[in-house]
């Protein structure tokens, strides 16, 4: 036994109602842009049988914002066609955190060249982006 309730505190709790709470982004929302910055935050080369499947690169982003920051990924609309990111939106940690980890993949379905994709993270919370120059080698 705790001792006696204090009045008014008796059922604390019991008939409490939830809220959803904070919701992870999951989606990228309708008419956001990703246009590449003059100077990039870095390049991600890669190798790439034409005759395979594809290949992925796991991309480590340090997060760069003072508090959990919602993010969204995706290449320009000049990025040849082959790129692709995942996930393509999600949570962020603040600075000093885990990193975050995206996975670029490039499929050439049977072509060959030398490619490049730039890839954005948008962080429209706090009017930012990250930028990577992605430069495929297709043999």
């Amino acid at each position: 036994d705790r001792g006696p309730q204090l009045p008014g505190m008796e059922n604390l709790g019991e008939d409490a109602i939830q809220f959803g709470g904070i919701e992870e982004a999951s989606d990228i929302p309708e008419g956001m842009e990703f246009v590449m910055s003059s100077v990039p935050d870095g390049e991600v080369p890669m190798q790439v049988a034409g005759t395979s499947k594809g290949a992925e690169v796991v991309l480590s982003v340090k997060p760069v914002c003072m508090g959990f920051e919602d993010f969204y990924a995706a290449f320009t609309s000049d990025s040849h066609p082959s790129f692709s990111v995942s996930p393509c939106a999600g949570r962020m940690d603040r600075r000093g955190g885990e990193v975050t980890e995206l996975v670029i993949k490039c499929e050439p379905g049977g072509k060959s060249g030398s490619w490049t994709g730039n890839l954005v993270i948008n962080l429209p919370e706090d009017n930012s982006k990250i930028c990577y120059v992605v430069k495929a080698e297709v043999f």
